[in-house]
């Protein structure tokens, strides 16, 4: 298996060299050469490993499709080593929960529960295994990596949960400054120990994606450096977020002849393009239905064929903060498969294009029609009012208490239901990490895991800093020197 840039470099690499490495030399996102194909026997022979074997094995068997240069009994304790029931809450892992009230005959939807790990978000499905992934590979080179970052809110403290105390590895996170809720602050800033560094852009999450590329872009720094990353830019970790694809498959369906649709709550594009890569393996996937809060950037390019960046003014401070991104960094790799691999024209729209005119239009492009068609994409936008009468529904309706960014995928699900065919959305978090807007819906705070009890008092450590590269290199270079 060897990895191609999105922007056309020359190089093919193994998966254990883009693991370490983030960003391809010219800007470019690693996507495979092409995609391994499941056929049916090979579908039924995952579901038969899913059922008698569970989530560690399943990830196992995707994993090796794709990873070739790690031995496999290697691989395959490391899957061991991180999905384990007691750190996930459930022999499942990754549990189907059905929304069906009583009396109904069927459910109108489900939630695939991926937040029981240890930060209470999806994130830690993918980190926790990248966290081990590093530790193994740089052990076995004898280096460390610097890992540098950007969040929104969840991003980081899966990071950071799954890197501390790690042998060989540092982690530079950056978030925007005052925009995440007390409780993912608390999670991040409270991490003392040594390898841990928090810095606070002023700005918004796109300035703090900004600057991750600008430092990924400069080759010698990264290298001098030994700078990684572990966004959903990072291959291993969008990689890792395939598996719950397939989970979810063969928990909603009883025979491969059967088909589900996935509605995912989308800022950066990751969660939803590792089922896009799923579903070009040949996981029966009928719709990806791609949800968005106020910040619609996506929605819109889904709607119209234009994809428009937001300016920082422009960029809705809302109560799914997790998902205020208008730079969706994982859309390049969608677009370069849109585009049928076009990489000279991927590169002239993201390495260029966007840069200068803030915008590029597919409307007039007859691939455009393809996202939908070919690639199965539906899209919606909720807001803040959606948002609190999705919560209130859903609890009065399921007993069930859904966080905020949920609550975007149930509500914009609820407009691309088809009876013959389940949807799954993807859960993103728990509702605790959003408690202002659970109260301001429910009048009641959501419950608090006992190890999360007084979070926000304890001290914290965080450098706020300007929106500067120049800065964060400096900050960087002090504490690697």
């Amino acid at each position: 298996m060897r990895y191609l840039s999105t922007r056309g470099h020359a190089d093919r690499k193994q998966f254990c060299e883009i693991l370490l490495e983030g960003l391809a030399p010219d800007g470019g996102l690693y996507l495979p050469e092409s995609y391994p194909q499941i056929d049916a026997a090979a579908l039924t022979r995952l579901r038969q490993v899913w059922q008698s074997q569970g989530y560690a094995a399943l990830a196992f068997e995707v994993l090796s499709l794709y990873i070739d240069d790690i031995p496999s009994d290697d691989l395959l304790a490391l899957c061991r080593k991180t999905y384990i029931p007691e750190v996930f809450g459930s022999k499942e892992i990754v549990p189907l929960k059905p929304l069906q009230a009583t009396g109904q005959a069927q459910p109108e939807m489900f939630l695939e529960a991926l937040s029981n790990g240890p930060t209470l978000a999806f994130k830690d499905m993918a980190m926790q295994l990248l966290g081990n992934l590093f530790e193994y590979e740089l052990a076995r080179r004898g280096e460390a990596l610097n890992i540098f970052g950007a969040t929104s809110g969840d991003t980081g403290s899966a990071a950071e949960y799954a890197m501390r105390g790690k042998k060989g590895v540092r982690v530079f996170m950056t978030s925007p400054n005052g925009r995440m809720s007390p409780f993912q602050q608390a999670q991040m800033f409270s991490l003392l120990d040594e390898n841990i560094h928090n810095i606070a852009i002023e700005g918004v999450f796109d300035d703090c994606q900004d600057i991750v590329k600008a430092v990924s872009n400069d080759l010698e720094f990264k290298r001098q450096y030994k700078i990684g990353t572990v966004n959903s830019i990072n291959w291993a970790r969008l990689l890792a977020q395939v598996v719950y694809y397939f989970a979810g498959y063969f928990q909603a369906t009883k025979s491969n002849d059967q088909k589900v649709s996935f509605t995912v709550p989308s800022g950066n594009f990751g969660n939803v393009c590792a089922g896009h890569v799923a579903r070009m393996m040949g996981l029966p996937i009928d719709r990806l239905v791609v949800a968005t809060n106020e910040n619609d950037v996506l929605d819109e390019f889904f709607r119209t064929g234009i994809y428009r960046v937001r300016g920082t003014a422009d960029t809705h401070e809302t109560s799914s903060p997790s998902m205020d991104i208008s730079k969706a960094s994982n859309f390049e790799r969608f677009v370069f498969d849109l585009l049928g691999r076009d990489a000279v024209q991927t590169k002239a729209i993201f390495g260029e294009g966007l840069s200068r005119q803030g915008f590029f239009d597919l409307s007039g492009d007859p691939r455009f029609a393809h996202a939908a068609t070919t690639y199965g994409f539906d899209s919606g936008r909720s807001t803040h009012a959606d948002r609190l009468k999705t919560i209130q529904d859903v609890f009065a309706s399921y007993g069930m208490m859904i966080d905020t960014h949920t609550a975007d995928g149930v509500k914009v699900a609820k407009a691309h239901l088809n009876p013959q065919v389940p949807m799954i959305v993807l859960e993103t978090a728990l509702p605790i990490k959003f408690a202002a807007t659970i109260v301001e819906a429910l009048g009641r705070q959501p419950e608090r895991p006992p190890q999360f009890e007084g979070i926000e008092a304890l001290p914290k450590r965080v450098q706020v800093m300007k929106a500067d590269v120049a800065l964060v290199k400096a900050y960087i270079q002090q504490h690697c020197d």
